[in-house]
């Protein structure tokens, strides 16, 4: 077993709180990711776990065990750093061994445990090589390495990829999920790369400003974000957002009138809102059709087009200066400037209240 529970954790520099009263559970073999933007408090989050920030407050349990005053070292956690910290003058065998060595742990075991795990990441023909020797992927996968032969109840990743080229990181995020099975292991991973988290996530946790917003799988955050800065934060490229006022609501759902005066019905549960309350229409790129001007009742102005092969993404900007993005087939063509129509896919738009609260949808027949 591998569960982790954490209670009204807090921390606190001096007069500046950090983490603001988290609460989570992590189960067994589960990969969960931070994920937020930066400031949000999710590396602190994960140094309170290992042990190497002291908690202010609150408490956290590995299996059923309080370890919020545990040493580090008595933790059963390891962690892979941004930064690989590999010993330079030692060889790959050595840095994989050296805690193990240290722990006096027997020298015939320690070599089965380095065996071992070279082998599920694909390191045997390195073992005699130093650390400049190797690629920035290959240091990665000997600092996972590492952690590996320590055979830990919990593995921590600190933003690992963040040093790695756009390949190498594509690359490594593969094999991070292929590890995961292999070893059915506990992973908590921390991140500023929303793509990263609904790539190798079974549960992601969003913070911000040391609170968390949402808890959930990365389709449900995806499909049924909580509310306007998850919705915002989650999908690349970042959802649309259109501000309005409300008309009237009826069964079919909410008469909303945005900035630019077009009136659009959301199939949204209007109840708790009245006429004139302010709310935001959010819409996924994928879920917006460029047209002719004159076939829609909303225009905007073509600024940017990235052709991507299989897609091209359309910013749109409209006459208020909202920024629209619209993923669009890989061979349309636009020109910088030309004026263009919008057309929503609304069964599928999120309307947000003036807190940013998103409003639950109507079950449609």
């Amino acid at each position: 077993m591998s569960d982790l529970k954490i209670t009204n954790l807090k921390k606190s520099f001096d007069d500046v709180d950090i983490i603001k009263g988290i609460d989570l559970e992590i189960n067994d073999h589960e990969f969960v990711v931070f994920v937020g933007p930066s400031g949000c408090g999710k590396s602190t989050l994960l140094r309170l776990i290992a042990g190497l920030e002291e908690v202010s407050s609150g408490t956290i349990a590995l299996d059923g065990v309080d370890i919020t005053d545990t040493a580090p070292a008595k933790r059963d956690l390891a962690m892979v750093f941004q930064t690989y910290a590999l010993y330079p003058h030692m060889t790959v065998r050595k840095n994989m061994s050296f805690a193990l060595d240290l722990a006096g742990i027997d020298k015939a075991e320690v070599e089965a445990k380095v065996s071992d795990a070279a082998k599920i990441l694909e390191l045997d023909h390195l073992l005699e090589r130093k650390p400049k020797a190797l690629s920035g992927g290959q240091r990665q996968r000997v600092a996972i390495g590492r952690a590996i032969v320590r055979h830990p109840k919990i593995f921590l990743f600190d933003e690992p990829l963040s040093n790695l080229d756009a390949a190498l990181r594509v690359q490594m995020r593969l094999e991070l999920a292929r590890l995961h099975q292999d070893l059915n292991a506990t992973m908590i991973y921390v991140t500023h790369d929303q793509v990263e988290a609904m790539t190798l996530a079974d549960k992601v946790v969003v913070l911000n400003g040391g609170h968390i917003e949402q808890v959930g799988s990365p389709l449900e955050l995806y499909h049924h974000p909580i509310n306007k800065f998850v919705a915002g934060f989650i999908g690349t490229p970042k959802m649309g957002f259109l501000d309005g006022v409300v008309v009237s609501t009826t069964e079919a759902g909410v008469k909303i009138k945005i900035s630019n005066g077009a009136h659009f019905i959301v199939p949204i549960d209007g109840r708790s809102l009245q006429e004139g309350d302010a709310v935001t229409l959010g819409v996924r790129p994928e879920h917006i059709t460029v047209t002719e001007p004159e076939n829609s009742a909303f225009q905007g102005r073509l600024t940017v087009s990235e052709h991507l092969g299989a897609d091209t993404f359309c910013y749109v900007e409209t006459d208020n200066g909202e920024p629209i993005t619209v993923r669009a087939p890989g061979d349309f063509q636009g020109r910088y400037g030309k004026t263009v129509g919008l057309t929503f896919a609304l069964q599928h738009s999120h309307l947000f209240d003036a807190q940013g609260k998103a409003l639950p949808r109507l079950e449609l027949a």
